[in-house]
């Protein structure tokens, strides 16, 4: 199915949601920002992806040759709804069910890294014994962050606390605080910093489904300066595009998350997540099928 435009805010999300046939890859926005600390407008992030992934600067052919233009299997359903406060993880949590119940694999679009505790309470149902990858500058471990349980700082902690996820593997960190070393213990995360990568590091994700989080702060500021906490030592595109293409078994979803278009220079964070965009859809759709829902 030809995917020329971003997609129009009507009809209602549940209308596209109810149209979208059975096993699609859906790619959905969540612009919701109220947990970020330090600086707000990562709730811009979804409708400015789009806008570069089809300004006609580029194509929409992965690395591994896929046409998205011309490829059935996948639409983009547009962005939720959200209102605002505690309300809005609800909001979330039944959107991504709806599209799971669906047999999508799902692609959110975020907003700031809050949004992936509720996305993944959704997947669990649906997906026991979950993998998660989350490919990040911090370890977002914290118990709690400036008063908040829900804060963008402590989703990887409510996620393990409610044993979404069988395996938290997370690679790229480099802000790690003693809490959050005594939390990664306390929960068993698989952590690889920063410090220690290598670009010809394989990582070693077994046989369960895997869902990756990835925060567009991973990357070093040079690559990626629109982002709301620059952290510097960090990824290049490339080894954030190596690991995606080496995931296995069958990713089953994805979000990319922390793009704040405010602080961005130019198109060059929006061009970013938009060729995340892409390879991430593509990957999704060369393995759907080959792991049970």
């Amino acid at each position: 199915m030809p995917q020329p435009s971003p997609p129009s805010a009507s009809p209602s999300f549940a209308t596209r949601v109810a149209a979208l046939a059975e096993g699609q890859v859906a790619v959905v926005g969540l612009p919701w920002d109220e947990q970020s600390s330090f600086m707000r407008g990562a709730a811009l992030a979804p409708p400015r992806i789009r806008e570069v992934l089809h300004d006609g600067s580029g194509n929409l052919c992965t690395e591994h040759g896929a046409d998205l233009g011309a490829t059935p299997g996948w639409t983009d359903v547009g962005d939720v709804a959200l209102t605002s406060g505690p309300a809005v993880l609800a909001e979330i949590e039944a959107a991504i069910d709806a599209l799971v119940e669906r047999g999508a694999r799902v692609l959110s679009l975020g907003g700031d890294h809050a949004v992936t505790y509720p996305v993944l309470r959704a997947y669990a149902r649906a997906h026991p014994g979950l993998t998660v990858l989350h490919i990040d500058a911090h370890p977002d471990l914290y118990d709690q962050f400036e008063g908040s349980r829900l804060s963008h700082a402590c989703p990887a902690a409510r996620v393990m606390e409610e044993k979404l996820a069988s395996r938290l593997v997370q690679v790229g960190i480099r802000t790690m605080t003693p809490h959050q070393r005594e939390q990664a213990t306390r929960f068993g995360v698989e952590v690889m910093e920063m410090r220690h990568w290598t670009p010809s590091r394989r990582l070693e994700l077994g046989d369960a489904p895997v869902y990756l989080s990835l925060d567009l702060d991973a990357l070093d500021p040079a690559c990626a300066p629109g982002v709301s906490h620059h952290a510097p030592g960090g990824f290049t595109t490339r080894e954030v595009l190596g690991i995606l293409h080496t995931i296995g078994p069958a990713l089953i979803g994805a979000d990319i998350v922390e793009f704040n278009p405010r602080r961005d220079t130019g198109t060059t964070t929006a061009m970013l997540a938009a060729k995340f965009y892409r390879e991430i859809v593509g990957r999704l759709l060369a393995d759907r099928g080959r792991s049970a829902r």
